[in-house]
């Protein structure tokens, strides 16, 4: 699929990994609506990327919400042809640790954005895309790309509510794309490694040498704008499907 004049929606598209890919996209001719709950940022990105981008406040885990944020894409654009999931939270606390059991509140609110919010929207945004003509020879309709983690694999200690909303995001990879085929909707998962954010540049140097030296090859963290163009390749390759691409240079997290 040609990315140029589609539309695409973006989760978490204010900062980070998803205002990385809403700038590639726009710069390679798409449309883009960003859904996320930074007003100051989006509104911001927004206006900084013209008329090509529209921000909506989006609560990914609130049904109503999103609806809310595919109606205002879809009158603004005309359709939804690519979908985007990077919204999420982590958190850290063990099983059992000093003060207790893992409060269940705070298990549940990390799958109920990062799992139940991915899952949200891209069933929201996949009904939009089935009613929309194909776009290309084999009768895609829509691609969409979810964001997991490679603590979906090897989760350090203290993440285990993280861990188990990432492993869910892989283990409903296939299942989803299989449900999706018959209306030309690809599905695929993007699993980073560690990700070059502001958060890291808040971390002793000491500890941020460690990080980066922590990859097989290049030691180094990896760039936001790298994670955007593997979504630009899965949107351009028609023949990716169903699949979960580690993006980590080759790291296999230890437990702490």
């Amino acid at each position: 699929m040609d990315i140029q004049g589609k539309v695409a929606v973006v989760t978490g598209g204010a900062s980070g990994l998803g205002e990385a890919t809403t700038r590639l996209y726009v710069e390679k001719g798409a449309q883009v609506a960003i859904f996320d709950m930074n007003d100051e940022r989006g509104s911001k990105l927004a206006e900084e990327l013209g008329d090509a981008v529209i921000y909506q406040n989006v609560n990914v885990a609130d049904e109503a919400s999103v609806e809310a944020g595919i109606a205002a894409t879809v009158k603004a654009f005309g359709a939804i042809h690519i979908c985007n999931n990077f919204a999420g939270i982590g958190n850290a606390a063990k099983t059992v640790g000093r003060d207790g059991a893992f409060p269940l509140d705070t298990f549940k609110l990390v799958l109920d954005v990062n799992l139940v919010g991915t899952f949200n929207v891209l069933r929201l945004v996949a009904v939009q895309m089935s009613t929309q003509e194909p776009v290309t020879e084999c009768g895609s309709r829509g691609v969409i790309i979810n964001t997991a983690s490679v603590a979906a694999y090897e989760g350090q200690i203290g993440q285990a509510a993280y861990s188990a909303s990432k492993g869910g995001i892989v283990g409903m990879t296939l299942p989803i794309a299989r449900d999706l085929s018959q209306f030309g909707i690809r599905v695929n998962t993007i699993v980073p490694g560690l990700i070059h954010t502001p958060l890291f540049d808040q971390l002793p140097e000491a500890a941020f040498e460690s990080l980066s030296k922590s990859p097989l090859f290049p030691k180094r963290l990896a760039r936001p704008d790298e994670i955007a163009h593997l979504s630009q390749f899965i949107v351009e390759s028609d023949y990716t499907n169903a699949e979960c691409i580690r993006m980590d240079a080759g790291i296999r997290m230890q437990p702490k």
